[in-house]
């Protein structure tokens, strides 16, 4: 509940943007001012609509009241007589675009309950059944996001900003794709919830019908970024009537006079002449009106408390973590998805290997059969790395946007909570699939050694957390899902082919190659653990019955020798520290990528 009266006020709000033009080559863009000389007021408790066709200016009004406009301008933004900076409208308001994108796999109450907010326990239980009550969403409360219909979607994208409670609103064409039903119930519940909470609402629309009339008690019709009137809803009426436009009867009044404020295209006269009426409406509007209807900012300045609203990066990074166990350990088909791609995505496609190495001998034929065994483990753990980030991510990517607009989290909190919880995961998987291929590569009863399995875990768990790395990097950057699991694959398939040994000998390589991918390539230490756990750790020979009398068969050292450069497996320790340190550091430097300003991220 909101104790203070507030008052929003954009005066003389003039907007410009940049629209590309010219040739693909040349990048030249012009400028267009999209929003001239706009005025408006809006106080706690009311229900203001901004009303105007395509291209009049809505959103671009929204976007800078929220401080998101990209661009020059030129105006003021105030909360109670303060300029309304981004960090204050982040901590004191809300903004419902017009995508708004849901965690699959949670329920509604849960998708409440895990937006970020300074209430916890009971008074963060009691807002989210208050806010489930008010917008009409308690009867799917424990309904999955993805069950849903458009209505409800809408309501429960304003219920993770009412949930914040904000005391101004701002909400891009909220009834859009609604039915009339649908759509009067959004802005009836709206209504009521303005009065009970005193939270300030400001909407866009395109359509409005006349069953939403009495709910707004303000509108703000907007042509070609001009504004044809401002103000109370009843007042609008009279204002127009004595300009000579009054509104029939049995008409609808917002549509009536948005028909006004349209320009007509259907022809080059009837486009000059409906041009010049509003051009005439406008200039009337800005010259007769007298826009101090709202009280003194003076009088209510220091009423903002601007620590509000904003909980810990610690306590964000428990809440998100909480959030994506989740939506892991839920029910349904989103649940069992998630899982399986999580723990058994790795083994399913290690197990493939059994139907082309499970009768591989210790022959001189076993050298290479082996040699393009390590090739397809590293491919796989790479693939099955790729193959589940990009399942997952996106749509984490696509919340962290929209959250990080809000000013709730930075992109290293979002990262130390997807690692934390991906890494027991991964290492789940990663043990099953070293399970699944160790009797096959190896005989226990043909060992000289006990740490093969322990070198085969950590070659495939720090395979596929690179792989999860590298692509969660090309994610920030590449808007399409495809483009960037082919730029992963690309790379990996790269470092596979110079490093590790298997598709090229490590002797083959020019010595720069070599001291290149000695320093770049993680495929060249974990290929380095399979090749010694599966060839120093058991007794290979030619097979005395098909062995070729004029051929030599080599030795496990000397064919180790020959593809990774390494005779023995002395430095296991600093292998090993290296294939972490590769997909640790890949880790850490992500953190810095998503510090990069958001315009650089690419929503998918």
């Amino acid at each position: 509940m909101i104790g203070s009266d507030y008052v929003l006020e954009a005066l003389n709000i003039y907007h410009t943007t940049n629209v590309d033009g010219g040739s693909c080559f040349s990048g030249d863009s012009t400028s267009a001012l999209v929003l001239k000389g706009v005025n408006l007021t809006l106080h706690s408790g009311e229900v203001m609509a901004i009303l105007g066709s395509k291209g009049s200016g809505k959103r671009a009004l929204l976007d800078v009241i929220s401080r998101r406009a990209e661009g020059r301008g030129r105006g003021s933004v105030l909360l109670n007589g303060a300029p309304l900076t981004k960090n204050l409208f982040q901590q004191r308001c809300g903004y419902v675009t017009h995508q708004c994108d849901f965690i699959p796999g949670l329920t509604v109450s849960q998708t409440l309950h895990y937006t970020p907010t300074i209430l916890s326990g009971y008074l963060k239980s009691s807002k989210v059944r208050q806010v489930l009550a008010d917008l009409a969403l308690s009867q799917v409360s424990n309904r999955k996001v993805e069950n849903l219909t458009v209505s409800e979607r809408r309501r429960l994208a304003i219920g993770v900003q009412l949930v914040r409670d904000p005391v101004m609103l701002l909400l891009d064409e909220p009834t859009q794709n609604l039915d009339p039903l649908a759509s009067y119930l959004l802005i009836s519940i709206l209504s009521n919830s303005a009065k009970k909470t005193g939270c300030g609402i400001l909407l866009s629309m395109e359509k409005p019908r006349s069953d939403v009339f009495p709910f707004l008690d303000r509108a703000l019709f907007l042509c070609l970024g001009g504004a044809v009137y401002s103000g109370g809803t009843r007042a609008m009426l009279e204002y127009f009537h004595n300009i000579g436009f009054p509104c029939p009867q049995l008409e609808n009044p917002l549509m009536y006079y948005l028909c006004l404020s349209t320009v007509d295209r259907r022809s080059r006269d009837r486009f000059l002449e409906s041009s010049q009426q509003i051009e005439a409406l406008v200039e009337r509007f800005s010259r007769e009106t007298n826009l101090s209807d709202s009280p003194p900012a003076a009088n209510i300045i220091g009423k903002i408390p601007l620590a509000y609203g904003k909980p810990s990066e610690f306590k964000i990074f428990g809440i998100l973590f909480v959030r994506l166990l989740a939506s892991t350990f839920s029910c349904g088909m989103s649940g069992i998805k998630t899982m399986f791609l999580r723990i058994f995505a790795l083994p399913t496609l290690l197990s493939i290997l059994w139907i082309f190495y499970s009768n591989v001998g210790d022959d001189k034929h076993g050298f290479f059969s082996k040699n393009s065994m390590v090739l397809n483990i590293l491919g796989l753990s790479y693939g099955a790395g790729i193959l589940t980030t990009i399942s997952l991510f996106p749509i984490w990517k696509k919340k962290f946007i929209q959250e990080n607009f809000e000013g709730l989290y930075s992109g290293v909190t979002l990262l130390l909570s997807y690692n934390f919880y991906s890494i027991p995961f991964s290492f789940i998987s990663s043990a099953i699939a070293a399970s699944v291929i160790y009797p096959m590569i190896l005989d226990p009863s043909n060992l000289d050694t006990g740490y093969p399995f322990i070198y085969i875990l950590i070659a495939i768990w720090t395979s596929y957390m690179l792989a999860e790395q590298l692509s969660i990097f090309f994610l920030f950057f590449i808007k399409s899902s495809i483009n960037a699991v082919v730029a992963t694959s690309y790379i990996l398939c790269v470092l596979i082919t110079l490093g590790s040994g298997t598709v090229r000998s490590w002797k083959g390589l020019q010595p720069i190659l070599q001291d290149v991918t000695k320093a770049t390539s993680h495929s060249h230490y974990a290929s380095a653990l399979l090749h010694s756990a599966i060839f120093l750790s058991r007794r290979m020979s030619c097979n005395p019955k098909n062995a070729n009398p004029s051929i030599v068969c080599p030795s496990p050292k000397e064919f180790l020798l020959e593809r990774i450069g390494s005779q023995n497996f002395t430095n296991e320790y600093i292998d090993i520290s290296i294939v972490f340190a590769f997909a640790v550091g890949l880790a850490f430097f992500n953190m810095i990528v998503y510090l990069l300003p958001k315009k650089n991220i690419k929503n998918a």
